[in-house]
This record gives C-alpha cells, structure tokens and sequence, in this order.
C-alpha cells in the first residue's frame, strides 16, 4: 500500500507528493478526498496492526531513509551491525588496495546492499532477490538513493544470479530467512500478518536458506574473501556445526543487544 501520505510510490495508488511531516504540518489545511481516503485507509490499517514503516512508507537504516511496504521486510537495526562488520572487514581490505564486487544475497528492499554502495569501497555491489516484487522495491531505492557505488539487482534464489558470469566476490553478505514454521507462527501479529512470510521461514530447522549460501560462497568468493551472515540468536552453534560441515572456520559475533547475530568466515587460500 502506499504511505499514508504518499511519501513513497508503491503497488497501486498515485503519489500525491506530500510527506508524512509535510502533512503533519498543514494538518488544518483543507485536503481533497483522495488524501482523506488514503488517510482513513492508513489509519484503519494501523488500528489492525499494521506497522507503522508500512503506512508511511518509509524507514532509515543507517544513513539512507529507503522506500518501504509489504513487498520486503522492514529492515531491523540488528541488520545494521551486519552491514558494519562488513564494512570493518573491507577497509582493511583497501588499504591493501583492494576494492572489487560485494554480493547481498536475499536484498529485500536493498538495506544492506545500498549501505555498503553508500559507505563502503567496492567496485560494485550485486543484490539478489528471488521475489520479482520485492527485487522492484530494492530497484525503487536504488534510483532513490543514487549511491556513488553501482548497485545492481537481479533476481534469482540465494547464490544461483551469481554463479553464471564467473566473477568472484571479496565479500558476499546476506540476511536471510532463518526462522522455521513453528517460531514464525509465535511472532507478534504486526510481523505475521504484514510481512512476507518467505522473507523469514527457512525449512523445518530454520537452516535452509544458510545451509545452501555455506554450500556454495567458496566457489564464489575470493581468496581471503568474507562471508557474513545473520543468524537466529538461538541457532549459533547449529550454525557454527553447520558452517564446519562445509569447511567454513564460523566465528559469532553479538549484536548491539549482546546477542549472537553474525556469523563471519573468511575463505582460506
């Protein structure tokens, strides 16, 4: 649906060029009926649990204000640390001058893959979407954002966009989905009922989506390269097992909340 106000375009609607505070501010202004509707829709979608991200259509992350609806996730601030370890890793990569491409794999509304376009060094960063829906929304903010790093979106499952052009990857980062059936089905309503269920669910452990990017980032990373992936706090040592079964040395590292959230491992060689 579109913000409230149309502070951002979305499936359906025509943007009516007023932003949430802009409205706020003229709030005793007269307003037509087509923002009256929009806003009596927003506000009735509110009082049944709809995120407030959703409604206005828009949320930071970072430095960046991206372009958001039920397309993708709302992006969490646990993500954020991701996207910091990332960038520690690649500026001791550039000092040694090294730039080359960063892989975020399941992009969402490209959160990650912008942040490290806007903040990092790299020659090119590649988002991979498989939700056609979700890789237009990435698309949107990539236009909105016009980072000083290329980002391009392609759509395909996990690590399959990446495997035909023979590149290989200094990093390749991903928040994927990590919860299984059971656990998304325990969630506040806010998030069961508005947000993308396959955006979360990985297979009856939750593991699914993490066992196929430790399977396959070795033949796409670099020597030296990094793969950095979120994780469910509960599943840090299923992960670190995990990531051992397929020759990865997993180090977990906490989230701002103390939690283990990231798992990190370089490619050796």
């Amino acid at each position: 649906m579109p913000g409230i106000f149309g502070l951002s375009s979305s499936r359906g609607g025509r943007s009516l060029g007023v932003s949430f505070g802009e409205a706020w501010l003229r709030r005793d202004e007269p307003k037509t009926p087509e923002l009256m509707a929009r806003y009596d829709q927003a506000i009735a979608e509110l009082a049944r649990g709809l995120p407030f991200a959703y409604a206005v259509g828009s949320e930071g992350f970072r430095t960046l204000n991206l372009a958001i609806d039920r397309r993708a996730l709302i992006p969490r601030p646990e993500t954020e640390g991701l996207v910091a370890l990332v960038l520690e890793h690649g500026k001791r990569e550039t000092r040694n001058g090294k730039r080359g491409l960063v892989a975020d794999v399941g992009t969402g509304c490209g959160c990650i893959a912008l942040s490290l376009a806007v903040e990092g060094e790299f020659e090119k960063v590649i988002a991979v979407e498989q939700s056609p829906a979700a890789a237009a929304l990435a698309r949107e903010n990539v236009k909105r954002v016009s980072p000083k790093t290329a980002v391009e979106v392609r759509e395909g499952n996990l690590l399959a966009s990446l495997v035909d052009n023979g590149k290989r990857y200094r990093a390749i980062v991903s928040n994927p989905p990590y919860l299984t059936v059971a656990e998304f089905e325990e969630l506040d309503a806010s998030v069961r009922q508005f947000e993308p269920r396959e955006a979360l669910v990985s297979g009856s452990d939750g593991l699914e989506a993490t066992r196929a990017i430790f399977s396959g980032a070795a033949a796409l990373l670099k020597p030296g390269g990094l793969l950095a992936i979120e994780i469910d706090e509960r599943r840090a040592d299923a992960v670190r097992s995990l990531g051992r079964e397929y020759g990865w040395d997993v180090a977990i590292h906490a989230d701002l909340f103390g939690r283990p959230r990231y798992a990190l491992s370089i490619k050796e060689g």
